[in-house]
């Protein structure tokens, strides 16, 4: 007797159908799987005996082959286990054959038959409702799964009730969607003094996702203000939400089916591995640059990371996706992220302060920033220097403007945006305009461009900085809701963009 179950393989956030075929054959006892299981998918086979065992159903005293196609691509993960518990009984005929054809399973079986939690249910609703095929995952995925809406969704609790659904002994209902939290909750800028400056630069970052460099001492508040910028980012769109869950979702990160529309924060630490930070290892798994996708990657003490770690960012922020190419595996993830890093001036921190600066200033200066190489500080359209808050303007009455009134401005900003690039796709802000569409949504006036041509020639700006600068701004008149750039609004986007030029 020969069966077939269908479930996923993943390759990054893709998830592609595969079948789970068995066949019960006269011969030895024996209960093989092939189709390039790695050793979770080959340990199944004892994880299946033993729920079978829970169920009391023997395992036949004949030869069980179990054959996992496309047989060239790897099958890797325990969510394996019930697609095949699946079509191994319907092979012994104790459930339907036919009830398998039209449902994916993916599902992890514990020794006494439940089923646990595993990662990629909602890439699989995805693949299931493409194949117009319903879905079936343990009880805890069915909320995640359940999001999708255009497919249905089962979630047994065990093994006995997938088997009591398929025999229409006790069908299940379908599963409902978990939490929807459209706002998280972030500190608020009103906590900084001061800093009026490095604030109208994160507001002009949030408004049109154009990357941050923070410089300043210790203590400066660099991080303070970092950590309070997702609170001032609108809520993602549903699209956005959507790719930014199916990545989290792969990553095993999405708890209890729950869906937030804030826009993900990430802080990697600056000990973080190459692999950590831009994705790979053994099962080339999304780094932080695609977990911070839609989102906000802050990188403290910037020059600390290793040079390599930060060079490879230079990609995926031109490109908004990373390549993970691995000897078995060749895998694309989404990182179209806000990059916001910040670092001391010098490794004592006190360059600017002749009174506490080291004897080897300036100097020390110059080489620990130059841990950050050209090409990559060129790719940063704000830097800026943030000065340290005085006890006088610590002891200031009152608070400064909220987040919420903040991120009033930055929601109309990006809505002028969202407006703007309505027919192009590609572009969702300011900082994705580039060629053509960039010249058409950022036009200067001859007063505008011989300023901008004065300080490309005089600063040496590449041409990736004179259109990094049009983009911000573009971005400052959208702020001012101004429908042209004018010459205040570029002159504010050159004082950013050409600070630290002996660092860049």
């Amino acid at each position: 007797m020969a069966a077939t179950a269908y479930t996923v393989a993943f390759e990054g956030v893709e998830a592609r159908l595969v079948e789970v075929q068995c066949s019960v054959t006269p011969g030895l006892p024996g209960f093989g799987i092939v189709g390039l299981p790695d050793k979770s998918v080959s340990e199944a086979r004892e994880r299946v005996r033993a729920a079978f065992g829970a169920l009391s159903i023997a395992m036949p005293s004949r030869r069980v082959t179990v054959n996992m196609s496309p047989a060239d691509l790897p099958k890797e993960g325990s969510h394996y286990d019930l697609p095949i518990a699946l079509a191994v009984l319907a092979a012994l005929e104790v459930i339907p054959t036919d009830a398998l054809s039209q449902i994916v399973s993916l599902g992890e079986l514990a020794l006494d038959g439940r089923l646990s939690p595993v990662a990629g249910a909602l890439p699989a609703a995805l693949a299931a409702s493409e194949d117009d095929r319903a879905l079936m995952v343990p009880a805890a995925c069915g909320p995640e799964a359940a999001w999708v809406g255009a497919v249905p969704v089962f979630a047994p609790r065990n093994l006995r009730e997938a088997v009591d659904h398929l025999t229409d002994r006790a069908p299940l209902t379908r599963a409902d969607p978990g939490e929807a939290r459209d706002r998280d909750i972030f500190d608020d800028l009103s906590d900084v003094k001061g800093q009026e400056r490095a604030r109208r630069a994160i507001e002009i970052a949030a408004a049109g996702r154009h990357h941050l460099l923070m410089v300043g001492a210790p203590g400066a508040t660099k991080t303070m203000l970092a950590k309070r910028l997702p609170g001032i980012l609108p809520p993602l769109t549903p699209t956005e939400a959507l790719e930014t869950s199916v990545i989290h979702s792969v990553a095993g990160m999405l708890k209890n089916g729950a869906i937030s529309r804030s826009a993900p924060f990430c802080q990697p630490h600056h000990t973080a591995s190459m692999a950590a930070i831009v994705g790979g290892g053994r099962h080339a798994g999304p780094g932080q640059i695609s977990l911070a996708h839609n989102g906000v990657l802050f990188m403290d003490e910037l020059p600390e990371f290793e040079r390599r770690v930060i060079d490879a960012l230079r990609e995926p922020i031109e490109t908004g996706e990373i390549h993970v190419s691995r000897a078995n595996a060749h895998i694309r993830y989404p990182a179209r992220f806000l990059l916001v890093a910040a670092a001391n001036p010098c490794r004592c921190g006190y360059l600017p302060d002749p009174a506490r600066a080291c004897a080897k200033a300036p100097v020390c200066g110059a080489d620990y920033m130059g841990r950050v190489s050209g090409p990559m500080m060129d790719r940063f359209d704000l830097r800026m220097e943030v000065p340290q808050i005085t006890i006088d303007e610590m002891n200031l009455p009152g608070r400064g403007e909220s987040s919420a009134d903040v991120a009033a401005r930055v929601a109309a900003a990006r809505a002028i945006q969202s407006e703007r690039f309505s027919g192009h796709p590609q572009a969702r802000v300011n900082a994705d305009a580039s060629g053509r569409l960039l010249e058409e949504v950022a036009p200067l006036d001859q007063e505008c461009r011989d300023l901008l041509t004065r300080a490309a020639e005089r600063f040496g700006l590449t041409p990736r900085g004179y259109h990094r600068i049009l983009r911000t701004a573009r971005t400052i008149a959208d702020l001012d809701a101004s429908a042209k750039i004018r010459q205040p609004h570029l002159a504010e986007a050159l004082s950013y963009r050409l600070a630290f030029t002996q660092m860049g």
